[in-house]
């Protein structure tokens, strides 16, 4: 039977709770009032600590890539020397939109599915010369690997002390402890539509002093997303360009249900991923990432050979989950379960008893309830009861 509601087990957009869908139906006020401009830095204020910063956190209005195209443009110039570490298709994205503004960027490329290490990033480097930036990715969504940054960032801190840090934390922050300062980032980009629990449309680029200070010299073109120019703006609770007032509402009632819930929320995110990777396992399905790196926001599994993943896929939508399949080179041999933002335990298990439900249609062998099962004793050593 098909739900009122898909569970949307994509890694973003997710699916908004009712408080920030209403949220997001409210009345129109003026950009420029004293109502948005409480509202501008209430969310500035509330997200600082979901990165770990006491410095800047500028609201832009565009997608994730438009926060990673700010962090590139507003520090670095054509020429400037780039190191770009890739380990699936957003950290491939983040290194294109280095080059297209003319960095001459060098890839250090880990193999999909596994993490980069501290040795490796250090070792590379060291290796250029008059090196001015660090491409790293948090969490790769495209895989379902997480990337150790304090180790990262304290590697490139060691071959090239002058090197900015950049990172994306697009579907990782406020779902993932972070602390941007403690470990020497320089400038961290995240989307509203992941954690946050909220409409695709913003992006939220925090920004430290040596960032600030590169981009006073930083000679790539940049216009809209001129973080200056934000900064500048938002000192007075403004944004220089027409901002997403709806996103905004969305965005201050998500933070406000994440700061209720505490620090649990980084633990409902933990629980979720065990049961989803202890489910998919006792279905029979082999997954991408090793436990050591696995995501805690979204989970890649194989495709078996044998599997018609169309037909097998189209049986998941008939039943209410919306599952993402896979990027790149991995299109077509992976499927992804996002579990990220307003995801509950119910949703997880839900999930795998609708996998479970259709293999068993599919005529595959499982035992039944063995994928629920499994679920549901990750989450009770997860919770720890």
């Amino acid at each position: 039977m098909t739900r009122f509601e898909p569970n949307l087990r994509i890694p973003g957009p997710t699916a908004l709770p009712p408080s920030v869908r209403e949220a997001g139906g409210r009345q129109m006020v003026n950009h420029r009032g004293d109502e948005f401009k409480a509202l501008t830095k209430r969310v500035e204020i509330s997200m600082k600590p979901f990165f770990g910063t006491e410095h800047d956190v500028i609201l832009l209005t565009c997608a994730g890539t438009g926060g990673l195209e700010a962090a590139v443009v507003n520090v670095l110039s054509p020429g400037d020397r780039v190191l770009a570490v890739t380990m699936g298709a957003f950290g491939d994205r983040f290194a294109k939109v280095a080059e297209v503004y003319g960095a001459a960027v060098t890839r250090l490329e880990v193999e999909w599915g596994r993490a980069p290490e501290a040795a490796a990033v250090r070792a590379a480097a060291a290796e250029i010369e008059g090196l001015k930036a660090v491409l790293l990715t948090h969490n790769e969504t495209s895989t379902g690997v997480t990337s150790d940054i304090a180790a990262l960032a304290a590697a490139v801190r060691d071959a090239a002390p002058d090197a900015l840090v950049l990172v994306d934390g697009i579907s990782a922050l406020g779902a993932v402890p972070f602390a941007m300062d403690a470990w020497g980032c320089d400038l961290v980009v995240t989307g509203s539509q992941k954690a946050w629990m909220s409409a695709p449309g913003m992006a939220f680029a925090a920004v430290g002093p040596r960032a600030w200070a590169a981009a006073q010299t930083a000679k790539m073109p940049r216009f809209y997303l001129d973080l200056r120019r934000h900064r500048d703006s938002q000192a007075s609770g403004e944004s220089p360009w027409t901002p997403a007032v709806a996103v905004m509402y969305q965005v201050d009632e998500g933070i406000r249900l994440m700061q209720a819930e505490g620090e649990s929320v980084y633990a409902r995110h933990a629980a979720c991923a065990a049961a989803t990777r202890a489910g998919l396992r006792a279905l029979g399905f082999a997954l991408l990432a090793d436990d050591a790196v696995a995501s805690r926001t979204v989970t890649a599994a194989w495709i078996p050979e044998g599997l018609d993943w169309k037909a097998f896929n189209a049986g998941l939508k008939r039943r209410g989950l919306i599952l993402a399949g896979g990027q790149g080179k991995l299109k077509g041999r992976i499927f992804r379960l996002g579990h990220l933002g307003a995801v509950t335990t119910d949703d997880i298990i839900a999930a795998i008893s609708s996998i479970e439900a259709q293999l068993l249609e599919a005529g595959i062998t499982v035992q039944p309830g063995a994928g629920v099962a499994a679920a549901q004793q990750a989450l009770v050593a997860a919770e720890g009861r």
